[in-house]
């Protein structure tokens, strides 16, 4: 996946908490500064177990009450997989998801020809649809051995 300069992206992240109203607490930075730097789609726990060494005081409970109010204001985006577990990841980039069901491993990838087909009719006049994404279940190579 492509990154942009952490910079950047950490400036569009403040302006956006800022448009939504969510305070910018540090606990709040660091979890998505983590997230942002991550290209496995950790889950809450994996963050937290992460995060804890830098920020003794934070709590399994505030990692999960952040990732769910920045998910909901489209800061973040919670991965669907199927598991019980929520994934997570910051997009910067449009992709698609492929989850191997023996393992776990999210792989991003980029379909472009995907991106581009149109929604059946009877689905346009359903309502407004915000996203379209696909996820694509296997058996990885190393799980295949």
């Amino acid at each position: 996946m492509d990154q942009e300069r952490p910079p950047e992206q950490f400036n569009r992240f403040q302006a956006a908490c800022r448009r939504a109203g969510l305070k910018l607490t540090h606990q709040r930075l660091e979890i998505y500064r983590e997230l942002a730097a991550s290209t496995d789609h950790p889950s809450a726990e994996a963050l937290y177990q992460r995060l804890i060494g830098r920020i003794p005081t934070l709590s399994l409970d505030t990692v999960y009450r952040t990732l769910a109010t920045l998910a909901l204001h489209g800061l973040v985006h919670k991965v669907e997989t199927g598991e019980s577990q929520a994934r997570f990841e910051v997009i910067t980039v449009r992709h698609h998801h492929l989850i191997c069901r023996h393992c776990l491993e999210i792989i991003d990838f980029h379909w472009p020809s995907m991106d581009e087909v149109a929604l059946p009719e009877e689905l346009r006049t359903w309502g407004q649809i915000e996203n379209k994404n696909v996820v694509a279940y296997g058996v990885c190579r190393k799980c295949m051995k």
